[in-house]
């Protein structure tokens, strides 16, 4: 995995953000509202904000931190409240997982609408978890892994205690090497290869970045 780096900002809106810079594209599938979707990326992005960010143009806002960073290219773009410089990481059998825990304000998924009628529907606090896997991988099978990093996180948070499925703003982003032909892993459930590893190595960086808050 390229390891991230952590940037600290002074005139740039974002606290601190961790970056990406891969040394080749990946193709990837995310849940992040900036660039995300499956398709090849050059960079990821994850940029802490302050808890009462308000901002609604995220995209023009990950776009001015891209631009501080000199990254270049199609990336994914993720926002947390919670302090990137304390993200998380963990690898099982060759899939290195990073994450920042953010978890002020957990929520139940499936909760009827008046009891989210507090939550803002991009509230800082956030979840986000990024996976790199060392093979290539279907389209299917990638969205198969966001699934599966989801599971995991939700059964570290319930493992935990947490009253919550996580936050309303958590995002997921896999990445792995472009498909080079017909090799490519067809299955990314929690008990596919691959799979079972991400499920392994969220659950552990989850579990780590809870003990620490």
């Amino acid at each position: 995995m390229s390891a991230s780096e952590l940037h600290e900002f002074g005139g740039v809106p974002a606290v601190a953000a961790r970056a990406w810079r891969l040394a080749s594209p990946l193709q990837c599938a995310s849940t992040a509202a900036v660039g995300g979707g499956i398709g090849v990326r050059d960079w990821v992005l994850n940029a802490q904000v302050p808890g009462d960010y308000r901002r609604r143009d995220v995209g023009a806002h990950v776009a001015e931190v891209a631009t501080a960073l000199g990254l270049s290219g199609t990336g994914v773009g993720m926002l947390t409240a919670a302090r990137v410089a304390a993200a998380v990481a963990a690898e099982e059998g060759g899939v290195e997982v990073e994450a920042t825990v953010g978890l002020e304000r957990p929520v139940w998924a499936a909760a009827p609408d008046d009891a989210m009628a507090w939550v803002e529907p991009a509230a800082p606090g956030t979840v986000n978890i990024v996976v790199f896997l060392p093979v290539c991988h279907t389209d299917a099978a990638l969205a198969n892994l966001l699934c599966t990093a989801t599971e995991a996180k939700v059964q570290a948070l319930l493992g935990a205690g947490l009253a919550g499925t996580g936050t309303a703003s958590d995002a997921v982003t896999v990445l792995c090497p472009p498909s080079g032909g017909s090799g490519a892993e067809p299955f990314g459930g929690p008990r596919s290869e691959f799979g079972s590893r991400a499920a392994r190595a969220v659950y552990a960086a989850l579990c780590s970045g809870m003990a620490t808050r």
